[in-house]
């Protein structure tokens, strides 16, 4: 089953549950969208998001309702926000950019269903098992960690001249200590220099760029994480401005930053 199907079969049979209160307190479903970037940056992945539930027969406005949260970049917003939707009595709580707004959500409710997308769900704290996650949490990996080795032997091969590759990375990211750690093993083994950059904002990311020729740096391999996904029209940029073969999460993400321009 594709992950789309999966993830629409989750919200779909979290929004048919029965539950006599919510019966009597709306009659339209809701979902709750907890993000922890902005929204103009992921406009994108939340007209995929209602494209879906259409194509599952779910319009939002005439036969279930989304009610949005944003943390804007700050994840200490995120508890409240998750604890808002849960006094609004949400019908299941769809998350948004990494571990942290699933783990907000997860904190705030041990009985509304969440389902969310991970890289790492065992590793980030979601579930216990993939194969029995228990609880009310359930959702999708797309192994966004261990890949980030074989993208950086995809990208030694396709800039074989490359001695240095960087590694840009989220220092807040609680993914970040791994994924060094996993790529600084992949690059001891294909015989390159991995200097690590460091960056959360688009000044920093501006800065990163910056000193990759102090760095050396013949190539570039971004680590999968929300503020890059929201600033991914930037990076692209940069990248090009700096010519520096780059490699991303996802081969969508260079055509999404092109997208965005147009939203």
């Amino acid at each position: 089953m594709k992950r789309r199907e999966l993830l629409l079969l989750l919200l779909g049979g979290a929004m048919t549950t029965p539950r006599r209160l919510h019966a009597q307190q709306k009659a339209m479903p809701v979902i709750g969208f907890l993000g922890v970037a902005s929204p103009g940056p992921y406009a994108p992945y939340v007209i995929a998001f209602r494209e879906g539930l259409s194509q599952a027969g779910y319009v939002e406005g005439k036969n279930f309702a989304i009610e949005y949260r944003w943390a804007e970049g700050r994840n200490d917003r995120l508890p409240a926000l998750a604890i808002d939707l849960v006094g609004r009595k949400v019908d299941v709580i769809a998350t948004s950019g990494g571990p942290a707004p699933t783990l907000a959500a997860k904190g705030a409710t041990s009985t509304i269903p969440i389902v969310f997308v991970s890289g790492d769900p065992i590793g980030d704290g979601l579930v216990a098992s993939l194969a029995r996650p228990d609880g009310n949490l359930t959702g999708v990996s797309i192994l966004v960690v261990e890949l980030n080795p074989k993208r950086l032997e995809l990208l030694s091969e396709l800039v074989p001249r490359a001695g240095t590759i960087a590694l840009l990375v989220n220092p807040h990211n609680p993914q970040t200590e791994r994924v060094t750690h996993d790529v600084e093993e992949a690059a001891r083994t294909k015989g390159v220099q991995l200097p690590v950059v460091k960056a959360r904002t688009e000044g920093e990311i501006d800065a990163a760029f910056a000193s990759l020729s102090q760095l050396h740096a013949g190539a570039l391999l971004v680590q999968a994480d929300p503020v890059f996904t929201a600033l991914r029209e930037a990076i692209v940029a940069l990248a090009a401005r700096h010519v520096v073969p780059a490699i991303y999460p996802r081969t969508s993400l260079p055509t999404d930053a092109r997208r965005s321009r147009h939203l």
